[in-house]
C-alpha cells in the first residue's frame, strides 16, 4: 500500500490523474482546520463515476471519499489535505473506515487509519457468507403450527396440526411442512426468539432494524430520513457498488393502503442505500415483480423518459427538494444513476427474468407468486445482490386488498371470513412455504451457493398460545420460532426452547438485536461499527450479540 500527501486538490478535478504525490512518513499526523471560506462550491461524490454537486452549505470539515482515477481514491477534509491509497486496499472500503468508532473528525494519524483499514479487512476475510436471503413472513406465523408444535398442551392451546419426524432424529415440526422436514439437517431452528411488542408496526421496525420504537402506527408514522436503517440498507452501506443494488426487496415492501411501514429502508443513511423496491404497496394485480423490460417501442436512447422505476425516484426527489434536504438529494442522484445502469444492463435485467429458468425447476419452486419470489431471490444473490428481503403477502382477488396472510386471526372479509386454521391450509400459507422454501435450500445447495448464502426466515412476532373463536391465534411478541440455514450455519440443530404452551422462552432467549447481529456476523460486518445520522451523531450499528455457536 502506498500513501502520499498533497496540500490541495480541486474537487471538480477529482476524476483526473494525481501528480506530485510526496511520500508520507508512517508517523505523520494530520490536524484538519475547518474554514467555511475554504468550502468549495462543487464536491466530488464517491462512486464508480464521480460527479459534481453544488452544495455550498456543506460543512467545511466534513469528510469526503473522492474517486480520483483508476489507481487512487482520496480521503479529503475540506479539500485541504488528501491521503492516497492503492485501489486494492481502498476501492471496496467506501467510507466505512470513517464510520468506525476508532476514527474521529478532530484529528487523524496515519497509523490509526491503516489500523482501522486492516481491522475492517480482517473482518471481511472472516465473513461466513457473501449474501443473505431474508424471508419475512409478514403478519406473524404461529410457532405452534410451524416449527414448535405442542401436541401435549391442553385443548384450546394444543397445535392444530400433527407433528412429523424430520431428517434429524428428535426434531419434529408441523406435518404440513413435509418437504422442509427432509432438510432439517441443513437448518437451525431457533425456538426462543422474543420481544415485548404485539403491534405490527412496532414489531416490523424492531425485527428489521434492531431498534425498538414503541407507539408506531401507520399512517401517522410514515417512514422518514430520521429512521434507523433496516438490515438490508446497512449491508448496502458496507458493500461495494455494482450493476445491481446491494439490497433488494421483493415482490413489494411491507405496507398497505399506500403506506410503507417504518423500518423498511435506509432512513438516515440516505437514498443511495435504500433497497430496490419494484412495486408500491397500493398496487393491485400489477405485472410480475421481476420484469424490468423496456416498454414496447422504447430503446435505450429514450430510457430516461420512461415512466416506472425512475419516476418513483422523481417523486422522492420532489419531496426532498421541497424540504431542502441536500444530502438526501445527493444520495438520490446515486440511486438514479444505479437505476439507469440497471435498465441498460442486459446482465442486470437478466437477473430478474425467472422465465429463463428450466420448466422443471420452476415447477419445483411453484408456479405462483411465492415460488417465483423464492426463485427470483436465488437469481439475485447469484447475480451479486448481497441482501434480498422476500416479503410474504397476498393480494385478495375479491377486493384487491394487500393482506399479511400470516396474521391468521381468522374471519378476514377479503378472504371470505375463513378460519385461521383454514388460512394456514390455503396455498398462500403453509403449502407454498413448504414448496418454495425447500426448493430454495435445495437449489442453493446444488449450485454450491448455500455455503455462501445465509437464509433467514422470521415474522414480526409469533402467535398467542390460546386459540381464538375463529380457530386462529392473535399477536404474540414474547415467543416465535425463526430459522437459519447456509452461510456457515451448522444445521441439524434446535437452539433455545419454549415452555409447554410455546408462550415464553425457557432456554437461550434471542432478541431481534441478537438475530440481526448474527446476520451481520455472517456477512463480516462489525456490529461495533458506528454509523452517523444526518446530524452527525454516532450510532452503534447493532446492540445485540451474534449467535456464534450456531456457525460451523
Amino acid at each position: 500500500m502506498r500513501w502520499g500527501e498533497t496540500d490541495h486538490i480541486e474537487p471538480h478535478r477529482a476524476t483526473g490523474p494525481i501528480a506530485k504525490i510526496r511520500p508520507c512518513p508512517p508517523s505523520a499526523a494530520f490536524t484538519w482546520t475547518a474554514s467555511a471560506s475554504r468550502a468549495p462550491a462543487a464536491w466530488g461524490l464517491w462512486g464508480p463515476i464521480a460527479s459534481r454537486l453544488s452544495n455550498p452549505a456543506r460543512r467545511a470539515d466534513s469528510p469526503l471519499i473522492l474517486h480520483t482515477s483508476n489507481r487512487y481514491y482520496a480521503l479529503a477534509f475540506a479539500g485541504r489535505t488528501v491521503l492516497f491509497a492503492g485501489v486494492e486496499t481502498m476501492l471496496h472500503r467506501r467510507d466505512a473506515l470513517l464510520r468506525l468508532g476508532t476514527i474521529g473528525l478532530g484529528g487523524i494519524t496515519l497509523p490509526r487509519l491503516i489500523q482501522a483499514e486492516q481491522s475492517l479487512k480482517g473482518r471481511e476475510s472472516r465473513a461466513k457468507a457473501r449474501s443473505c436471503i431474508l424471508v419475512y413472513l409478514w403478519g406473524g406465523p404461529p410457532q405452534q403450527e410451524t416449527f414448535d408444535p405442542k401436541l401435549e398442551a391442553p385443548e384450546g392451546i394444543r397445535s392444530q396440526f400433527d407433528a412429523t419426524e424430520t431428517a434429524v432424529p428428535g426434531i419434529r415440526i408441523c406435518d404440513q411442512l413435509p418437504l422442509i422436514a427432509r432438510l432439517t439437517d441443513k437448518l437451525t431452528i431457533i425456538r426462543s426468539y422474543t420481544h415485548p411488542s404485539n403491534i405490527h408496526e412496532v414489531s416490523v421496525n424492531y425485527t428489521l432494524t434492531g431498534r425498538y420504537r414503541d407507539g408506531l402506527v401507520v399512517p401517522r408514522n410514515m417512514r422518514s430520513r430520521s429512521d434507523f436503517p433496516m438490515v438490508g440498507s446497512v449491508v448496502s452501506y458496507f458493500s461495494p457498488p455494482g450493476a445491481l443494488p446491494a439490497a433488494v426487496t421483493i415482490p413489494r415492501p411491507i405496507g398497505h393502503d399506500g403506506v410503507i411501514y417504518t423500518g423498511t429502508y435506509a432512513g438516515f443513511l440516505g437514498p443511495r442505500h435504500d433497497p430496490l423496491e419494484l412495486q408500491a404497496p397500493a398496487e393491485v394485480n400489477a405485472p410480475a415483480a421481476h420484469s424490468l423490460d423496456l416498454p414496447s417501442g422504447m430503446d435505450a436512447v429514450r430510457v430516461q423518459s420512461r415512466l416506472g422505476l425512475l419516476n418513483v425516484l422523481e417523486q422522492v426527489d420532489r419531496r426532498l427538494q421541497a424540504r431542502g434536504d441536500r444530502g438526501a438529494v445527493a444520495g438520490l442522484e446515486a440511486a438514479r444513476e444505479q437505476a439507469y445502469r440497471m435498465l441498460l444492463s442486459p446482465a442486470a435485467k437478466g437477473a430478474f427474468d425467472v422465465s429463463s429458468e428450466a420448466d422443471a425447476l420452476r415447477d419445483r419452486y411453484g408456479r405462483n407468486e411465492y415460488g417465483e419470489a423464492f426463485l427470483l431471490a436465488r437469481r439475485l444473490v447469484e447475480a451479486g445482490v448481497r441482501l434480498v428481503t422476500l416479503v410474504w403477502y397476498y393480494v385478495s382477488p375479491k377486493d384487491g386488498n394487500v393482506l399479511n396472510v400470516w396474521d391468521n386471526h381468522g374471519g378476514t372479509p377479503s378472504i371470505n371470513g375463513i378460519t385461521g386454521y383454514q388460512m394456514l391450509k390455503e396455498f398462500y400459507c403453509l403449502p407454498s412455504l413448504d414448496r418454495g422454501f425447500s426448493a430454495l435450500i435445495e437449489d442453493l445447495a446444488q449450485r454450491g451457493l448455500l455455503d455462501e448464502t445465509l437464509v433467514a426466515m422470521l415474522g414480526e412476532f409469533g402467535r398467542t398460545p390460546k386459540i381464538n373463536p375463529q380457530a386462529g391465534r392473535d399477536h404474540w411478541g414474547p415467543c416465535q420460532s425463526v430459522v437459519l440455514a447456509g452461510g456457515g450455519i451448522r444445521g441439524g440443530e434446535v437452539y433455545g426452547a419454549s415452555d409447554r404452551h410455546a408462550a415464553y422462552p425457557t432456554q437461550n432467549p434471542v432478541s431481534p438485536e441478537d438475530f440481526i447481529a448474527t446476520i451481520y456476523h455472517a456477512l463480516g460486518i462489525p456490529c461495533e461499527a458506528e454509523i452517523y445520522d444526518q446530524l452527525q451523531r454516532p450510532h452503534r450499528l447493532c446492540e445485540g450479540m451474534p449467535l456464534v455457536s450456531l456457525f460451523a
